[in-house]
């Protein structure tokens, strides 16, 4: 099972079709769960990132494999990412990817997580960015199963 931990809420239309759209593609190739978490507003951005943190946790266990999404993590390829795939869904029951705030995540958070994941310097829109990480599990899936996907 693959589960998506997101900080904050899709708000356009046209994203949320996109999501589902590709949520219903990867039904075929696994059970897919995405948890909304409400990105905390706070008198810093250090206490913000500290009760995210918290909230995020009540999510995790022992048995999931988790990547976070970091501008600082490894960069793969959609190649490599697919051979990582394949390899953490033998290893761990679950896959937890989690996507921070406008304020990264906390850095204990960090440092909890199995594999940093950059798909790029570029900073990207969060609600954009969760369809993109959509599209490349997909794409990940696609590539295990040697079928056929655009390039």
């Amino acid at each position: 099972m693959i589960k998506i931990i997101c900080v904050g809420k899709i708000k356009e239309n046209y994203l949320k079709e996109a999501i589902n759209d590709y949520l219903k593609r990867l039904s075929k190739y696994t059970k897919i769960e995405i948890i909304e978490i409400e990105e905390q507003n706070n008198k810093t951005s250090e206490i913000s990132l500290l009760k995210e943190k918290e909230i995020i946790n009540k999510h995790l266990s022992d048995k999931d494999y988790i990547v976070c999404l970091d501008i600082d993590g490894k960069q793969v390829s959609s190649i490599e990412l697919a051979k990582n795939l394949e390899k953490w869904l033998v290893d761990k029951p679950n896959i937890i990817f989690i996507i921070g705030s406008s304020n990264g995540l906390h850095k204990d958070l960090k440092k909890q997580c199995h594999f940093r994941l950059s798909f790029s310097k570029l900073t990207f829109p969060h609600q954009l960015f969760r369809l993109i990480l959509l599209e490349q599990i997909y794409r990940a899936f696609k590539i295990n199963k040697n079928e056929t996907y655009h390039k």
